[in-house]
């Protein structure tokens, strides 16, 4: 199964985002219900290396997080792939990240190497982007460049699966772990 380890947004963030997004005349926009920051692209793994990820991510403690989007951004190069809104730099979900990767590994999934650059995704362009869609994006980031919302809470990690279909991706909730405060003790 094609998998990934993602957070999603509260619903007064999507409304947000779903508005930005009719600001994007080009490329392809991503459904709402896929919104989502990635922890950890897990690629196609067999089914016994999950499960033995779902073990070690219900013994996984950390607590909620407070995260908050700021500015637009694009990735892929010279020829960008993706339109995305950043998420602001925030130690805790760096850590988070960092920890997921050490339970991933000691799972037995091998992750390659990359740059953890944690965004929610909005549209998805083709490679042969025309000079005046290139024009386009960079309207829209100077624009709307300066986008924010308001902080928010995340309480859960979520398990997903990622279905490739002819119209873009369908991604389906596998299983759920939360962030809880610590118990003093």
């Amino acid at each position: 199964m094609r998998c990934f380890l993602g957070l999603s947004p509260p619903d007064v963030v999507l409304d947000l985002l779903e508005r930005l997004q009719d600001e994007i005349p080009v490329g392809r926009l991503v459904p709402s219900e896929n919104l989502h920051i990635t922890l950890s692209f897990l690629d196609d793994q067999p089914e016994h290396l999950l499960e033995a990820l779902h073990q070690e991510l219900v013994m996984v403690q950390a607590s909620p997080l407070q995260l908050e989007l700021r500015g637009l951004g694009v990735m892929g190069g010279k020829s960008p792939k993706v339109l995305c809104a950043d998420v602001t730099p925030n130690e805790a979900l760096t850590q988070l990240h960092r920890r997921l990767r050490s339970v991933i590994q000691a799972s037995g999934i091998e992750l390659p190497r990359a740059r953890f650059r944690p965004h929610v995704t909005l549209a998805r362009f083709g490679p042969r982007l025309r000079p005046e869609q290139l024009q386009k994006i960079e309207q829209v980031l100077q624009h709307f460049g300066g986008f924010a919302s308001p902080a928010f809470t995340v309480d859960q990690i979520t398990l997903f699966q990622s279905t490739l279909l002819p119209d873009g991706a369908r991604y389906e909730a596998l299983a759920e772990y939360p962030l809880l405060d610590a118990e003093p003790g």
